[in-house]
Protein backbone atom coordinates (compact mmCIF):
# COMPACT_ATOMS: atom_id res chain seq x y z
CA UNK A 1 0.00 0.00 0.00
CA UNK A 2 1.20 3.33 -1.05
CA UNK A 3 2.84 5.40 2.46
CA UNK A 4 0.05 8.00 3.09
CA UNK A 5 1.20 9.95 5.88
CA UNK A 6 1.14 13.52 5.47
CA UNK A 7 -1.29 13.69 2.49
CA UNK A 8 -3.70 14.62 4.91
CA UNK A 9 -3.74 17.45 8.06
CA UNK A 10 -3.11 16.84 11.10
CA UNK A 11 -1.81 12.88 10.51
CA UNK A 12 -5.86 12.29 9.15
CA UNK A 13 -5.82 9.52 7.22
CA UNK A 14 -8.71 10.44 4.45
CA UNK A 15 -10.52 13.58 3.77
CA UNK A 16 -14.13 14.11 3.47
CA UNK A 17 -16.10 16.80 1.90
CA UNK A 18 -19.81 17.11 2.23
CA UNK A 19 -21.58 18.51 -0.57
CA UNK A 20 -24.60 19.93 -1.83
CA UNK A 21 -25.61 21.15 -4.63
CA UNK A 22 -29.26 23.72 -4.57
CA UNK A 23 -30.73 23.06 -7.79
CA UNK A 24 -34.50 24.41 -6.66
CA UNK A 25 -36.43 23.68 -10.03
CA UNK A 26 -33.36 24.65 -12.71
CA UNK A 27 -32.17 21.19 -12.97
CA UNK A 28 -35.97 20.19 -13.64
CA UNK A 29 -36.48 22.93 -16.71
CA UNK A 30 -32.62 22.26 -17.55
CA UNK A 31 -33.18 18.09 -18.43
CA UNK A 32 -37.29 19.27 -19.45
CA UNK A 33 -38.28 22.84 -20.43
CA UNK A 34 -41.70 21.23 -21.09
CA UNK A 35 -42.12 21.38 -17.58
CA UNK A 36 -42.30 25.07 -17.47
CA UNK A 37 -45.85 25.25 -16.42
CA UNK A 38 -46.22 22.05 -14.37
CA UNK A 39 -46.39 23.82 -10.78
CA UNK A 40 -46.41 19.89 -9.36
CA UNK A 41 -43.43 18.97 -10.80
CA UNK A 42 -41.87 22.13 -10.38
CA UNK A 43 -42.36 21.90 -6.76
CA UNK A 44 -40.33 18.44 -6.38
CA UNK A 45 -37.22 20.55 -6.65
CA UNK A 46 -38.49 24.25 -4.54
CA UNK A 47 -38.99 21.57 -1.92
CA UNK A 48 -34.84 22.23 -1.42
CA UNK A 49 -35.56 25.68 -0.75
CA UNK A 50 -38.79 25.96 1.28
CA UNK A 51 -37.68 22.89 3.32
CA UNK A 52 -35.00 21.16 2.76
CA UNK A 53 -32.17 23.67 2.81
CA UNK A 54 -33.03 24.82 6.49
CA UNK A 55 -32.79 21.07 7.56
CA UNK A 56 -29.59 20.16 6.42
CA UNK A 57 -27.86 23.70 8.12
CA UNK A 58 -29.63 22.58 10.79
CA UNK A 59 -27.97 19.27 10.78
CA UNK A 60 -24.57 20.46 9.93
CA UNK A 61 -24.46 23.24 12.58
CA UNK A 62 -25.68 21.26 15.10
CA UNK A 63 -22.31 18.30 14.14
CA UNK A 64 -20.16 21.21 13.50
CA UNK A 65 -19.45 19.85 9.76
CA UNK A 66 -18.11 22.74 7.26
CA UNK A 67 -19.92 22.10 3.72
CA UNK A 68 -19.35 23.37 -0.16
CA UNK A 69 -22.64 23.91 -1.21
CA UNK A 70 -23.27 24.69 -5.18
CA UNK A 71 -25.30 26.72 -6.63
CA UNK A 72 -26.46 28.26 -9.94
CA UNK A 73 -25.97 31.76 -10.54
CA UNK A 74 -29.90 32.83 -11.13
CA UNK A 75 -30.67 30.70 -8.06
CA UNK A 76 -28.92 33.36 -5.92
CA UNK A 77 -30.88 36.20 -7.69
CA UNK A 78 -34.25 33.57 -7.20
CA UNK A 79 -33.88 33.03 -3.88
CA UNK A 80 -31.79 35.38 -1.70
CA UNK A 81 -32.69 34.24 1.46
CA UNK A 82 -31.28 30.88 1.14
CA UNK A 83 -28.10 32.38 -0.28
CA UNK A 84 -27.52 34.31 3.10
CA UNK A 85 -29.02 31.71 5.31
CA UNK A 86 -25.86 29.32 3.81
CA UNK A 87 -23.46 32.06 3.74
CA UNK A 88 -24.52 33.09 7.79
CA UNK A 89 -24.22 30.13 8.87
CA UNK A 90 -20.30 30.09 7.54
CA UNK A 91 -20.48 27.44 4.81
CA UNK A 92 -18.72 28.10 1.30
CA UNK A 93 -20.98 28.39 -1.77
CA UNK A 94 -18.83 28.00 -5.01
CA UNK A 95 -20.77 28.26 -8.84
CA UNK A 96 -22.83 25.54 -10.31
CA UNK A 97 -23.24 27.14 -14.30
CA UNK A 98 -25.99 29.64 -14.17
CA UNK A 99 -28.99 28.14 -15.27
CA UNK A 100 -27.96 24.55 -14.74
CA UNK A 101 -27.04 24.36 -17.92
CA UNK A 102 -26.10 20.94 -19.79
CA UNK A 103 -22.79 21.30 -20.73
CA UNK A 104 -23.10 18.39 -23.53
CA UNK A 105 -25.39 21.10 -25.58
CA UNK A 106 -22.70 24.34 -25.40
CA UNK A 107 -19.66 25.46 -26.86
CA UNK A 108 -16.62 25.92 -25.14
CA UNK A 109 -17.13 29.96 -25.30
CA UNK A 110 -21.16 29.41 -23.52
CA UNK A 111 -19.80 27.12 -21.50
CA UNK A 112 -17.25 29.63 -20.33
CA UNK A 113 -19.97 32.35 -19.86
CA UNK A 114 -22.21 30.34 -17.91
CA UNK A 115 -19.85 29.77 -15.23
CA UNK A 116 -18.42 33.02 -15.23
CA UNK A 117 -22.40 34.73 -15.04
CA UNK A 118 -22.83 32.04 -12.06
CA UNK A 119 -19.93 33.05 -10.25
CA UNK A 120 -20.64 36.61 -10.69
CA UNK A 121 -24.39 36.32 -9.39
CA UNK A 122 -22.85 34.73 -6.50
CA UNK A 123 -20.08 37.17 -5.69
CA UNK A 124 -22.87 39.66 -6.13
CA UNK A 125 -25.48 37.90 -3.84
CA UNK A 126 -22.63 37.32 -0.99
CA UNK A 127 -19.73 39.88 -1.28
CA UNK A 128 -17.48 37.20 -1.09
CA UNK A 129 -15.33 35.67 -3.74
CA UNK A 130 -16.30 32.43 -5.53
CA UNK A 131 -12.89 29.81 -6.24
CA UNK A 132 -15.21 26.61 -6.86
CA UNK A 133 -17.41 24.74 -9.68
CA UNK A 134 -19.18 21.84 -10.40
CA UNK A 135 -20.79 21.52 -13.96
CA UNK A 136 -24.51 21.88 -13.46
CA UNK A 137 -24.93 18.76 -16.31
CA UNK A 138 -23.02 16.64 -18.93
CA UNK A 139 -19.38 17.46 -19.83
CA UNK A 140 -17.11 19.94 -20.68
CA UNK A 141 -14.93 20.89 -22.95
CA UNK A 142 -10.92 20.91 -23.48
CA UNK A 143 -9.88 24.34 -22.38
CA UNK A 144 -12.65 25.27 -20.27
CA UNK A 145 -10.55 24.69 -16.86
CA UNK A 146 -7.83 27.49 -17.87
CA UNK A 147 -10.52 29.98 -18.92
CA UNK A 148 -12.25 29.42 -15.19
CA UNK A 149 -8.98 30.58 -13.80
CA UNK A 150 -9.50 34.50 -15.78
CA UNK A 151 -12.65 35.00 -13.03
CA UNK A 152 -11.48 33.26 -9.39
CA UNK A 153 -12.24 29.44 -10.16
CA UNK A 154 -9.20 27.36 -9.27
CA UNK A 155 -11.10 24.29 -8.70
CA UNK A 156 -13.40 22.02 -9.42
CA UNK A 157 -15.70 19.08 -8.23
CA UNK A 158 -17.08 17.47 -11.74
CA UNK A 159 -15.62 14.49 -12.68
CA UNK A 160 -15.45 10.78 -11.66
CA UNK A 161 -12.29 9.94 -13.14
CA UNK A 162 -10.24 9.27 -9.85
CA UNK A 163 -10.35 8.89 -5.59
CA UNK A 164 -7.77 11.46 -4.90
CA UNK A 165 -7.60 15.03 -6.44
CA UNK A 166 -5.33 16.12 -9.48
CA UNK A 167 -4.30 19.29 -11.41
CA UNK A 168 -6.57 19.76 -14.75
CA UNK A 169 -3.86 19.62 -17.88
CA UNK A 170 -3.11 22.95 -18.99
CA UNK A 171 -3.86 24.65 -16.03
CA UNK A 172 -0.77 24.15 -13.34
CA UNK A 173 -3.52 25.30 -10.69
CA UNK A 174 -7.07 24.18 -11.39
CA UNK A 175 -7.45 21.01 -8.93
CA UNK A 176 -10.58 18.60 -9.54
CA UNK A 177 -11.45 17.05 -6.82
CA UNK A 178 -13.41 13.87 -8.22
CA UNK A 179 -17.19 13.26 -6.88
CA UNK A 180 -18.47 9.38 -7.40
CA UNK A 181 -22.55 8.21 -8.62
CA UNK A 182 -22.49 6.12 -5.89
CA UNK A 183 -21.57 8.71 -3.44
CA UNK A 184 -24.87 11.15 -4.35
CA UNK A 185 -28.45 10.93 -3.61
CA UNK A 186 -29.51 11.53 -6.57
CA UNK A 187 -29.19 8.73 -8.03
CA UNK A 188 -30.88 6.66 -5.50
CA UNK A 189 -33.66 8.84 -4.95
CA UNK A 190 -34.76 11.43 -7.17
CA UNK A 191 -37.98 10.43 -8.54
CA UNK A 192 -40.78 11.92 -10.54
CA UNK A 193 -43.29 10.37 -11.76
CA UNK A 194 -44.94 12.25 -14.66
CA UNK A 195 -43.11 12.92 -16.93
CA UNK A 196 -40.83 10.27 -15.84
CA UNK A 197 -37.74 12.03 -14.92
CA UNK A 198 -34.79 10.92 -14.53
CA UNK A 199 -36.13 8.38 -17.29
CA UNK A 200 -36.02 5.00 -17.01
CA UNK A 201 -36.17 5.21 -13.25
CA UNK A 202 -38.71 3.00 -11.76
CA UNK A 203 -38.43 3.30 -7.76
CA UNK A 204 -36.93 4.88 -4.46
CA UNK A 205 -33.89 2.87 -3.77
CA UNK A 206 -34.06 1.29 0.11
CA UNK A 207 -32.87 3.70 2.70
CA UNK A 208 -30.96 0.95 4.73
CA UNK A 209 -29.52 0.30 1.73
CA UNK A 210 -28.40 3.34 0.38
CA UNK A 211 -26.70 3.92 3.54
CA UNK A 212 -24.86 0.88 4.02
CA UNK A 213 -23.62 1.72 0.07
CA UNK A 214 -22.36 5.20 1.31
CA UNK A 215 -20.68 3.50 4.38
CA UNK A 216 -18.82 0.83 2.99
CA UNK A 217 -17.30 3.00 0.48
CA UNK A 218 -16.30 5.30 3.73
CA UNK A 219 -14.06 2.15 4.97
CA UNK A 220 -12.73 1.47 1.68
CA UNK A 221 -11.85 5.47 1.66
CA UNK A 222 -10.36 5.82 4.52
CA UNK A 223 -8.43 2.51 4.61
CA UNK A 224 -6.97 3.49 1.68
CA UNK A 225 -6.13 7.04 2.49
CA UNK A 226 -8.59 8.97 0.05
CA UNK A 227 -10.80 12.02 -0.41
CA UNK A 228 -14.45 10.97 0.19
CA UNK A 229 -17.01 13.15 -1.19
CA UNK A 230 -20.27 13.48 -0.85
CA UNK A 231 -23.00 15.00 -3.14
CA UNK A 232 -26.55 16.07 -1.71
CA UNK A 233 -29.61 17.86 -2.70
CA UNK A 234 -31.79 19.77 -0.49
CA UNK A 235 -35.17 18.18 -2.43
CA UNK A 236 -33.57 14.83 -2.17
CA UNK A 237 -31.90 14.31 1.02
CA UNK A 238 -33.42 17.35 2.86
CA UNK A 239 -36.85 15.30 3.66
CA UNK A 240 -37.76 14.25 7.66
CA UNK A 241 -36.75 11.03 7.16
CA UNK A 242 -33.43 11.01 4.59
CA UNK A 243 -32.42 13.59 6.66
CA UNK A 244 -31.74 10.92 9.39
CA UNK A 245 -29.56 9.34 7.04
CA UNK A 246 -27.25 12.18 6.22
CA UNK A 247 -27.03 12.22 10.05
CA UNK A 248 -25.82 8.33 10.47
CA UNK A 249 -23.71 9.06 7.88
CA UNK A 250 -21.85 12.05 9.68
CA UNK A 251 -21.44 10.33 12.76
CA UNK A 252 -20.28 7.38 11.60
CA UNK A 253 -17.40 9.17 10.27
CA UNK A 254 -16.48 11.82 12.99
CA UNK A 255 -16.37 8.39 15.12
CA UNK A 256 -12.98 7.97 13.51
CA UNK A 257 -10.73 10.68 14.83
CA UNK A 258 -8.24 10.37 11.99
CA UNK A 259 -10.28 11.82 9.73
CA UNK A 260 -10.03 15.58 7.41
CA UNK A 261 -13.79 16.98 7.05
CA UNK A 262 -13.43 20.31 5.02
CA UNK A 263 -14.66 22.29 2.47
CA UNK A 264 -13.77 22.30 -1.33
CA UNK A 265 -11.28 25.06 -0.81
CA UNK A 266 -8.93 23.47 1.71
CA UNK A 267 -8.68 20.40 -0.12
CA UNK A 268 -7.91 22.03 -2.95
CA UNK A 269 -5.36 24.32 -1.55
CA UNK A 270 -3.76 21.32 0.56
CA UNK A 271 -3.62 19.53 -2.58
CA UNK A 272 -2.17 22.38 -4.68
CA UNK A 273 0.79 22.80 -1.92
CA UNK A 274 1.29 19.33 -1.94
CA UNK A 275 1.27 18.47 -6.14
CA UNK A 276 2.58 21.39 -7.94
CA UNK A 277 2.18 18.51 -11.17
CA UNK A 278 -0.27 15.57 -11.35
CA UNK A 279 1.81 11.93 -10.85
CA UNK A 280 3.72 10.85 -14.20
CA UNK A 281 1.32 9.01 -16.33
CA UNK A 282 -1.63 10.49 -14.94
CA UNK A 283 -4.76 9.29 -16.69
CA UNK A 284 -5.99 13.75 -16.94
CA UNK A 285 -2.74 14.41 -18.41
CA UNK A 286 -2.93 11.34 -21.08
CA UNK A 287 -6.18 12.15 -22.07
CA UNK A 288 -5.18 15.31 -22.71
CA UNK A 289 -2.13 14.53 -24.79
CA UNK A 290 -4.87 12.04 -26.89
CA UNK A 291 -7.69 15.03 -27.27
CA UNK A 292 -4.57 17.21 -28.74
CA UNK A 293 -2.89 14.58 -30.91
CA UNK A 294 -6.66 14.05 -32.18
CA UNK A 295 -7.15 18.03 -32.84
CA UNK A 296 -3.79 18.22 -34.61
CA UNK A 297 -4.36 15.26 -36.67
CA UNK A 298 -7.83 16.91 -37.71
Amino acid sequence: MKDIRGRWPNGARAAVMISVDHDADLAILSGSPATADRGKTLSVGRYGTDRGIDRLLGLFTELAVPTTWFMPGRNAERHPEAVRRIAAAGHELACHGDRHEDFQDLTLDEQTRAARDGADRLRQATGSNVRGFRTPAGEWKPGLGSRLTGFGIDWSSSSPGDDLPYLHPGTHSVVEIPVQYELEDHQYFFFNLEPPFPTGQSRIASYAHVLGNWTQEFTAYHRFGLCYVLRLHPEVTGTPGRIGLVRELITHIQGHPDVWLATGSQIADRWRAQHPANDPGHPADLFARLTADREGAA
